[in-house]
């Protein structure tokens, strides 16, 4: 088979289901090879990670200022004291540090990699909402990232204030590890929600005015889920996360309306690019047909033809 026409592809990108498994094999590939590679780099330098990870956190409440750094906390004043549990603790602390800035800085590629196998089957207005999905989206999850990293200090703070006298704090650094980790993916998630409404109105799934009926549902189940969310009891690192999402939701509520807005003004002035016409199906009368000119009537039968025909036959 010639080469031009193994590389040739549907303009629409449609292709067999064995060269779809190919085309995702090898984009699972690339994506796990840059995370690897990343992850490998990642590893010389994870103290730092965990430092950068942990430092607002461990300045709010722990015994030492970031890692391996003593501090000088007061001795009136509440601190906890940061612990590996066990021998193989560090090596497993250093393993998942390290995965995780793989992921974060190679994002990019394997994201790249999502985007390249999914596109060639997107339409154009498909495509062009996707692109405003990727392009908002990111900046939204790294706001809720941004925000609970600076949250969570504040509500340790609180916690580790309602310790006993005479009683010590140990955490353990894996653990607060974790913890720092979940709750940058849960605030960055939650962000997300605002922009899904918005892309869902986009698409005509979901009307603004359906939204805006269902905002005191929202604000109580925003509320409920900051409260979950949020590790501590206290209302501050709740209303920290819900008030943001609280704005997001009417924001996208507001965006869904005027877009309803324009559309049915669209809708007013002519067809969009997606409708079809109604087709005219009212019967006319037979007189009311144009005469048929003379020009275009059919030839009559000449000398060269028999009862209509070219020939005897």
């Amino acid at each position: 088979m010639p080469k031009s026409a193994r590389t040739e592809r549907d303009p629409e990108g449609r292709m067999p289901l064995g060269d779809h498994l190919r085309e995702l094999r090898n984009r699972l590939t690339k994506g796990v090879l840059a995370i690897v590679v990343v992850t490998i780099v990642s590893a010389f330098f994870y103290k730092d990670i965990i430092d950068f990870i942990t430092a607002p956190l461990l300045r709010s409440v722990g015994c030492h200022q970031s890692f391996g750094e003593l501090s000088k906390a007061s001795k009136d004043t509440h601190c906890a004291h940061i612990t590996i549990g066990d021998l193989l603790g560090p090596f497993t602390l250093a393993l998942k540090a390290s995965l995780t800035a793989g992921v974060v800085l190679a994002s990019p590629v394997w994201l790249y990699q999502l985007w390249a196998f999914v596109a060639p089957g997107l339409h154009r207005h498909e495509k062009k909402y996707a692109y405003a999905f990727v392009g908002f989206g990111v900046p939204l999850f790294l706001s809720g990232g941004f925000l609970a990293y600076h949250v969570l200090p504040i509500t340790a703070k609180v916690m580790i204030d309602l310790t006993p006298s005479g009683v010590e704090n140990l955490l353990s650094l894996d653990k607060l590890l974790d913890l720092v980790t979940r709750m940058v993916v849960v605030f960055g998630l939650a962000f997300e929600m605002p922009l899904l409404l918005v892309m869902l109105n986009l698409t005509g799934i979901l009307s603004g005015k359906r939204m805006l009926g269902w905002w005191r549902a929202m604000v109580v189940g925003i509320a409920a889920f900051a409260a979950v969310a949020t590790p501590g009891a206290d209302p501050m690192s709740m209303l920290a996360l819900a008030a943001p999402i609280w704005a997001l939701f009417f924001i996208a509520v507001a965006f869904s309306l005027i877009n309803d807005r324009r559309r049915a003004r669209r809708a007013d002035d002519g067809l969009s690019d997606d409708e079809a016409s109604e087709l005219d199906l009212t019967p006319e009368a037979v007189g009311e047909v144009e005469s048929v000119s003379a020009s275009s009537a059919p030839e009559l039968p000449g000398k060269d033809h028999v009862n209509g025909y070219d020939d005897v036959t």
